[in-house]
């Protein structure tokens, strides 16, 4: 399905986007398009990936006119470029506005003028029941995809994810520095959960959802989740570090105890496999899960003891590289 054929990867110099590469990489694709704003990143990534088949465009996804001009000859593109950081977008609402929703909206717009046969938009779980303005613009970016007012003939997916370990941002990282300078951290709050996924965890959604989905469809892997107290106690142990200081600083604005992937509504629609949950667009006729009710939260899903997230983290090339340093 994928031989042969050209991507976009929008924010590809991101976490995401550099291990989605490196998985095409590995498959005989025609060529690989770049779309990234940080010029600085595309010079390492172009150091990194010694490859004639990635192609690098330096744009701004805000920008109409850039990618119009980066979705020309492509058959797939993955829609990664967003702004993520939830205090950030508190202070700064309109600038995660223009990234979020109106860069979404060019995509659409351009897919008009493309022959893309699939486009995948990356969500998160903040868009379900969202408390920040980073949540609220994924919803209306969610909103924007499966609004169908857009008169393209490509197949347009969402792809929701929990938190993904080891990528920019992630809270990981920044407890194992802080541990490993003052064996100490600051939480919001200890009780708080939080979807673990990794970077191919994530990968492997968006081919799931690639291979299998139908315009406007959502799709959301069925992870596990650990509380902030169990991610300490697992960075202790890999650690070897028996006391770790907790101080409390309370709970951020537009921050949330417990995170959800999927509402009470969508679980009642959705189609379920070992591993994803496939939520099409359908009308109430046609639902069929009987589960009404039951959301998909950080709370009710798999908790992931302090060894079993242990293990987990181990397993990670970023986890072990920031420990051994």
């Amino acid at each position: 399905m994928l031989n042969d054929k050209s991507f976009l990867v929008t924010g590809g110099t991101g976490s995401f986007g550099k291990t989605f590469v490196k998985k095409l990489l590995e498959l005989e694709v025609a060529e690989i398009v770049v779309l990234s704003r940080d010029e600085t990143k595309q010079h390492y990534m172009k150091q990194e990936f010694r490859d004639i088949r990635v192609r690098y465009i330096l744009g701004d996804i805000r920008n109409y006119e850039t990618v119009l001009k980066a979705t020309r000859n492509i058959d797939f593109i993955f829609h990664a470029a967003a702004l993520k950081q939830v205090p950030t977008s508190e202070t700064f609402p309109w600038e995660f506005v223009q990234t979020n929703v109106q860069g979404s909206h060019n995509i659409l717009e351009a897919l008009q003028y493309s022959n893309v046969k699939k486009a995948v938009f990356l969500s998160t779980d903040k868009a379900v029941y969202p408390l920040n303005a980073m949540g609220m613009t994924k919803a209306l970016m969610e909103k924007l995809v499966r609004s169908g007012s857009y008169s393209n003939s490509s197949v347009n997916i969402i792809t929701r994810y929990g938190n993904v370990i080891g990528s920019r941002g992630s809270v990981i990282p920044h407890f194992i520095e802080s541990i490993k300078k003052s064996k100490s951290v600051g939480v919001t709050h200890p009780d708080m959960t939080r979807f673990m996924m990794s970077l191919e965890d994530s990968v492997d959604l968006v081919l799931y959802a690639l291979e299998h989905g139908k315009s406007g469809d959502l799709f959301v892997r069925k992870s596990p989740a650990a509380s902030v107290e169990t991610i300490i106690e697992a960075l202790g142990m890999i650690l070897e570090e028996k006391k770790i200081s907790i101080e409390n600083i309370g709970v951020r604005v537009g921050e949330k105890i417990h995170e959800t992937l999927l509402t009470a509504e969508e679980r009642y629609a959705t189609e379920e496999t070992e591993n994803f949950f496939q939520v099409p667009m359908v009308k109430n006729s046609k639902i069929k899960n009987t589960e009404y009710g039951i959301e998909f939260t950080s709370h009710n899903t798999k908790q992931l003891n302090a060894q079993e997230l242990a293990e987990i983290l181990l397993k990670i090339p970023l986890i072990t590289k920031l420990i051994k340093l």
